[in-house]
This record gives C-alpha cells, structure tokens and sequence, in this order.
C-alpha cells in the first residue's frame, strides 16, 4: 500500500512539473521582448538612431519614449545624443509592458565632448529656466485645447495650389464621430478629397460651401496664420495638448525671462520712462554733437555704440527670430518689440555705471564694465563681499561665454551658412577657421581702438545691406502690411493653444528679445566703458540705443519678411535656413548675399566678444600685456575649433552662461540704481544749462539711502 501511494505520489508530481516547466517555457514565449538596434551613421553629433523590433506579446505595441518628439506609434527614434541615456517604455494589447534604458555609444570626440556637456546644459536649463510661477501654483501650465482644427489635405506651406470646400457631409453644429466623413475639398478642380473628422465632437466650418479655402494668390490666406483649416471640431471639455511621444505639453514661464524683463520694467520706471524721453538726444550724442575730442577715454560714442552692437546684432536676429516666429507665431513680434523698448532702460543703467566706474591705466588702458562696478560700487555701499563674489562670478562667466557663444557658435554658424551657398568650402571648415582666425587676430592684437574702427565700418554696411534687402521684400509685397499687422495683433493677443496660448506666445517674444539684445546682461558696459566722456550718463543715453537698432528694429523687420512671404507657417524648418528660405522666395539670389552678411555678423560678434571676454580674464589673471596676449592667443584656438567640429551641448551651454551674466550684473544694477537716478538729475541740468561738452566737475556723488 505504500508502495503504491509512493508511486502515485511520484507520479502526481513529475505531472505537476512537467505542467509548471510547460507553462513556464509557454509563458516565456509569449512574454513581451525587444530587439534593440543602434544606429551611429557618422562622427557627426545628435544623428543617432534607436530601432525597436518588439516581439511576443499581443500586437500592436506602444513606444513611450523620452525623448518628446517621437510619436507613441514609432518603434524607431532619430536626431538622438550619442553618449546620452534615453528611456522606451514598450506596451503590448494586452497592457503588458516592459522598459529600457538605451544610450548610443559615442565614438567620436566631438561625440563624447557633447555627451559630457549635455548634463550641464540639463542642469543649467533647469535653474535658469524654473518656472517660479509654477513652482507656488499661481498658474496652470498645462496648455488646454478645446477643439481640434482640420486642415485642408495635401497642404503645404509653400504650395501654389487652390483648395475649395466642395462639399459639405454634415451640417454646422452636427455632432460628429472619430472617422466620420465631413466634407469633400477639391485641390485645382481636379478629383476631389474626403475628409475624415479626426476627433470627436461638434463640428464648425470655418467656410460656406463652395468657397475658396486657401489660394496662394490670396495675400490674406497667405499671411494668416491658420488659413488652411476650413473647419473644427469642439470637444465636450477641454482636454490638454500632447507632444508627440504623449507627454502632455506644459507652458513655463522661465526665470531668466522674469528676471531680464522684470528688470528691464523697473528700470523703465525707476529712470522715469528714459528709453522714451531720452531717444532723441542719444540720436545726437551718436551723432557727436556733444562730443569733446579731450575728454577722458579712447573710441568715440558711435564707435563704442557699433562695437555693442555689432556683439548683439547677429545670428540672433536671423536666426533666433525664425525660431521665435515658427514656435509662437506672427504674435511673437508684438511682444518681441515690447521687450526691446523695455530693454533699452536696462541699457541705459548698465552703461551709465561702465563710465562712472571704469579704470584709465597711466599707458591709457581702460579696464571698466561689471566687474568694476559691482566690485567698487557695491563697495561704497559697504557691500565689499557681496561685491567681490559678483565680479568674480561675472568675469568667469564672461570669459566662458566670449570663448564660446562669442567664438565658436560664431565660427561654426558662418562656416555652415557659407558652405551651405559656396559648395567649394565643404569639408575645408579647418582651413576655413585658420582665414577667419588670421582675420580676427589682425584686428583684436590691436586693441579697442582696433576693434572699434573695424565694427564702426562693418556694422554699419553689414545693417544697410541686410535692412535694404528687408525693405526691398517688404516693399515689394506692401499690400500685405495690412494682413500682417493683423495677423501680428491678433497672434498675440488672441493666440490659440495650436502656438501655446496667450502666455506661451508672450513667453517666446520675450525669450527672443531678451536673448537677442543682451540688454541686463552687462556685456555692453564693458564696451561703452572705453567711451570718450565726463559724464557716464551719456554714454548710457547712448547704449539704449542697442535694443531699439538690434530688437524692435532688426528683429522685426527679419519677423515682417518671415510673415509677408508667408513663411511663419513652415514646418520643419527654422532658424537661419527658413530666412534664407523666406528672402530667397523673392529675390532667388539674395540667400547668397544673406550667407556673406551672416560671415560679416559672426565676424563682427567675434571682435567684440573677444574684447568683452579680455576684460573678464584681466580681472581674473591680472591687467598686463602678458595676460591679454595669452587670452587673444587661445581665442583665435577656439575660432579654429569652432569652424572645425560640431560641439553641440558645448555651444549651448556657452549660450546659457550669456544669460547666467544677467543674475550677479542685475543684482548689482538694482542696488545702484538710485545713484544712477542721481547721475541722470545732474546730467539732465547740465544739459540744460549747456555744458555737456565741456570737462566740468564729476558727477556729485550718490546719496546715501
């Protein structure tokens, strides 16, 4: 019996067993997995590729990925950082999924170089672009859509067809189903389209039947923004837009931004509206009317004004307004312009304090800008410390960022934008860069005075050329003016959630011009400070000038041809590549004349920058010949590496230290401000009383608070 018990036992248990082990192997061949393929085509940077091939599971399969602008539906990923860790998350039918952590092995230099800094710029981003607004919940940043807008089939932006609303399968009001038929569009009169609703809801035809919908002879239609969708679809409740790969989109509002802009309107205020009452006489003293040859300094006002302005007007105002207007719209002119007007108060502050506290050396050197007056400023009002710290961290900050965004993002762009028009430089960006470095080197071993003679004749032919080539386009298709000042007033005021809504569109004006003009970062003082002056009001009258020229001038007229040619509405492309694109649509040939205005920019920026970036390094290595001498040397290095190699990450976090200037130099302003009200009351008596020109007494000194 217990033989036969034992036996029947065994057996029970070899069949359970047998049916675990079964199950087990079964299970695991149907368990979700995934092939992973890496994709590394070139030494470039941010070209890698991830290609997915899910297997098991319940077909089909969902990709969540970091990186937002893959779509849910992809099961590859391209335009990646090598040597950056990225995330998918896999979900099969069933809802089963599994997760991966992929990062593309970076072979390259500049490859590895990049995916060392890429966590920087991260980390920077996060602290320069914290929203503070959202951080206390005074605001919703998720952007809410109410309806979802159907545009026309085929559409493109630069297409040169005629789109009619042929018929209409449902009527206006009608509640409609996801892949409902709603409407037929011809294109040209020939075989006409069914379109589907892509959502469900209530449906709103934009157009009667029968109507044009879009014609590329219509100036309205083309300026519009908006113009080819004939029609949307209202939602019973809001719901929230989502980037491509599901995350849901979210405004911020950037604490740089606030910082720059909030500033900029304190100042406006606190200097009693001094960008406007004080425009006409800054005219004046660029002109040299209340110039004296003998006063203390080594560049005159308008050399001082086009050597600032040549390190701010540049690809800025080509490129970064492209990128302002295919984000936000036509309506990011508006505000563009707002924060130019509010950034020349700024301005005025800053380089008022670059005179008041520069240094002349007995052999006529002039060290002068932030690093002075936050050090000797703060000083007289018994903030030494605070004051120390300030200028250090400015000048560190000031030397990374000549090195980089002044130099190599300089270098790199105009050897891109000349090879993309000169085919015969392709693959010579090295020799290239050796040119330009020659060329640079020649002006800047000579000094400011170098440097100011070379920007006062290149920045005003670098500004004729591009503005006359603006005013040529806009001259030619002047019947738009009165659609495009609509569309510009209407962008930003009444924006749809399609460009962020209201604060989204406002937010990106803003960003643009406070990073285009520099106005707050302090970088022009350094320029302003060489100025031949006894009175540092003066020269402040004369830098509010910067953002007027760089912002609400160049800016918008850049924005004005973008959205006269109609190519504000262009997906895809943006930065210095859709400008080219919106002045070539009119003048074919002018791209050519834009890529040897963009070398000019970058070579000018380069100049200045390398001044700027001098300063900073003398007041952290010493004030000698030795000193400046081994700064110019390494400059004209990263000039060559710049046009050499792509260093992605690298540039961009050389472009945030530009804006981490503005932190320790607003501090400073604000505390100074009083004494610059102060300065401001005399100057304005003197003038008064005539005696500008002439070497009179200093400024009387601030009042203690």
């Amino acid at each position: 019996m217990k033989k036969s018990l034992r036996l029947v036992s065994i057996i029970i248990f070899l069949t359970f067993f047998n049916f675990i082990s079964y199950a087990s192997i079964n299970s695991q061949n149907d368990s979700l997995g995934v092939e992973i393929e890496l994709i590394n085509p070139s030494k470039s940077i941010n070209d890698g590729g991830i290609k997915l091939s899910p297997f098991g599971g319940t077909p089909p399969y969902q990709f969540k990925w970091s990186n937002k602008n893959t779509p849910l539906t992809a099961n590859e990923a391209s335009g990646l950082i090598e040597g950056f860790e990225y995330n998918v998350k896999i979900t099969d039918a069933n809802d089963v999924s599994i997760t991966k952590n992929i990062t593309i092995p970076a072979e390259s230099i500049t490859e590895n170089f990049n995916s060392v800094f890429e966590p920087v710029v991260q980390f920077m981003s996060k602290v320069l672009f914290w929203d503070p607004f959202e951080a206390v919940g005074l605001y919703d940043p998720i952007v809410y859509t109410d309806k979802e807008m159907i545009k026309t089939p085929e559409w493109t932006a630069k297409t040169d067809k005629i789109f009619i609303l042929k018929k209409k399968l449902v009527q206006d009001g009608e509640k409609v189903n996801k892949g409902d038929e709603i409407a037929i569009v011809s294109i040209d009169n020939e075989d006409a389209d069914v379109v589907k609703a892509p959502e469900s809801g209530v449906i709103d035809f934009n157009e009667e039947e029968g109507n044009v919908i879009f014609s590329p002879n219509n100036t309205k239609h083309l300026i519009e923004q908006g113009a080819q969708y004939f029609a949307s679809i209202t939602f019973e409740e809001e719901r929230p837009l989502l980037h491509p790969n599901g995350d849901i989109r979210k405004n911020s509002i950037p604490f740089i931004v606030v910082w720059l802009i909030a500033g900029a309107a304190f100042f406006t205020v606190r200097m009693g509206f001094i960008n406007v009452r004080g425009f006409k006489h800054s005219i004046d003293l660029a002109r040299g009317k209340y110039s004296d040859p003998n006063a203390p300094g080594k560049v005159t006002h308008f050399q001082a004004l086009a050597t600032a302005v040549s390190a701010t007007v540049g690809l800025g105002n080509i490129a970064g307004v492209a990128v302002a207007i295919s984000i936000g719209g036509a309506g990011a002119t508006f505000w563009m312009i707002l924060a130019g007007l509010l950034g020349m108060s700024s301005k005025f502050v800053e380089c008022t304090l670059g005179v008041k506290y520069r240094e002349i050396k007995a052999d006529g050197k002039i060290f002068g800008g932030p690093m002075n007056y936050l050090r000797y400023g703060l000083e007289k009002r018994n903030i030494k410390g605070l004051g120390k710290v300030l200028a250090g961290v400015f000048a560190v900050l000031c030397v990374g960022a000549s090195f980089g965004a002044g130099n190599m993002f300089q270098s790199n762009q105009s050897f891109q934008i000349m090879a993309s028009q000169f085919a015969v430089l392709e693959g010579w960006g090295f020799w290239f860069g050796i040119g330009l470095a020659v060329l640079v080197g020649i002006v800047i071993i000579g000094g400011i005075e170098s440097i100011a003679k070379v920007t006062g004749k290149v920045v005003p032919i670098m500004a004729i050329i591009y503005v006359l080539a603006a005013l040529t386009i806009i001259g030619i298709n002047i019947e738009n003016l009165g659609p495009a000042l609509s569309a510009i007033y209407n962008g930003a005021l009444n924006s749809s959630a399609l460009k962020g809504g209201f604060i989204g569109v406002l937010i990106i004006g803003f960003q643009r011009a406070a990073f285009s003009n520099e106005a707050g970062v302090g970088s022009a003082a350094i320029a302003h400070s060489a100025t031949k002056t006894h009175n540092p009001p003066s020269e402040g009258f004369v830098g509010l000038m910067e953002p007027f020229i760089d912002t609400v001038v160049v800016c918008t007229l850049t924005a004005l041809v973008l959205i006269f040619t109609g190519m504000h509405e262009v997906p895809g492309v943006t930065g210095v590549k859709l400008t080219a694109q919106a002045f070539g649509s009119v003048i074919s040939w002018f791209p050519y004349v834009l890529a040897i205005a963009v070398f000019l920019f970058a070579f000018s920026t380069m100049i200045s920058w390398s001044y700027y970036g001098m300063r900073g390094w003398t007041y952290l290595f010493g004030k000698t010949n030795r000193s400046e001498l081994a700064y110019k040397i390494v400059f004209l290095v990263f000039v060559v590496v710049g046009a050499s190699v792509s260093l992605g990450a690298v540039l961009d976090f050389s472009d945030m230290m530009i804006l981490a200037m503005s932190v320790p130099n607003m501090i400073g302003l604000y505390i100074l401000s009083k004494e610059v009200r102060t300065d401001l009351a005399t100057y304005m008596k003197k003038l008064k009383e005539g005696n500008l020109g002439k070497p009179v007494e200093e400024l009387q000194e601030d009042v203690a608070e």
